[in-house]
């Protein structure tokens, strides 16, 4: 059997992530978009004035950024267990293609470091796994808005990864 060509994998992983997303309500209420580029997700919360906690600034609420970047580090472990079931191919591929997933990890513990104030705009995140063994892992996120470099939040969460036969 020949390998697939790269283009079809690549719109089999879109779709993949697209449908993985859309099954969290939650992400269509904030409105962040997930962007995958080879192996790295990028996720953007697209600005809408529901965002805004105060309006005299007017800066995104703290709880939208909360929710954006612990998004952000979920999902980055939810896919990393998607990507695994779909390279290794058989019964695990074709259950990600019928889409059936794996339960998402479950939040320990979320640390936020607000560093300045979220302005109204559209918002990127990016997580990156320190650590990931079989039941715990640790995520570190970092949020930007017009320059990649200055970051305006960042945070560090701890999640129980459910179990692999799920």
């Amino acid at each position: 059997m020949a390998p697939e060509p790269a283009q079809v994998m690549k719109q089999r992983r879109d779709a993949a992530l697209a449908r993985l997303a859309g099954g969290v309500p939650y992400i269509r209420d904030l409105g962040i978009v997930l962007e995958r580029r080879g192996d790295e997700l990028t996720a953007m919360l697209v600005y809408d004035e529901k965002l805004i906690g105060n309006p005299r600034l007017p800066a995104l609420h703290g709880g939208a950024i909360g929710a954006f970047l612990e998004t952000a580090a979920v999902m980055e472990l939810a896919w990393a267990q998607v990507r695994e079931r779909m390279e290794a191919g058989g019964a695990a591929a074709a259950a990600i293609e019928a889409g059936h997933f794996p339960p998402l990890p479950k939040t320990i513990d979320f640390t936020i470091d607000y560093l300045r104030p979220g302005l109204p705009r559209d918002a990127y995140a990016r997580a990156r796994v320190n650590r990931s063994g079989r039941r715990y892992a640790s995520v570190h996120v970092e949020a930007w808005q017009d320059n990649r470099a200055r970051f305006f939040a960042q945070a560090t969460g701890h999640f129980l990864m459910p179990p692999a036969g799920e």
